[in-house]
């Protein structure tokens, strides 16, 4: 089970919002993976520091992939957290700014 998600945040999937996710990913049995690109390497969605070594930055598209048993909630959970721009406080750009005609 694959989905891929563009990232909306301002500030990219730097330290605080990759520690978001890999804190979530850790709470499911599920094994779970990233990646940056389409044919790009996967990496172990639970490990801080390969998230951040995807080097995703705003308006970049990442890959999600899970497997097992939970897998399904897992990648909901992680797809609300993305949407919720990590929950990071001005996260999310503002609709009609320059940012978001990339």
């Amino acid at each position: 089970m694959i989905r891929s998600f563009a990232l909306s945040s301002f500030t990219g999937l730097h330290a605080r919002p990759a520690v978001k996710l890999t804190m979530l990913a850790k709470s499911f049995g599920a094994s779970i993976e990233m990646s940056a690109r389409d044919e790009g390497r996967w990496v172990d969605a639970k490990s801080v520091l390969r998230v951040m070594g995807l080097r995703i930055g705003p308006g970049d598209t990442f890959h999600l992939r899970a497997g097992g048993v939970d897998a399904e909630a897992a990648l909901s959970a992680i797809a609300a957290l993305a949407e919720r721009s990590f929950d990071e406080p001005g996260g999310e750009r503002e609709a009609g700014s320059p940012e978001t005609a990339r």
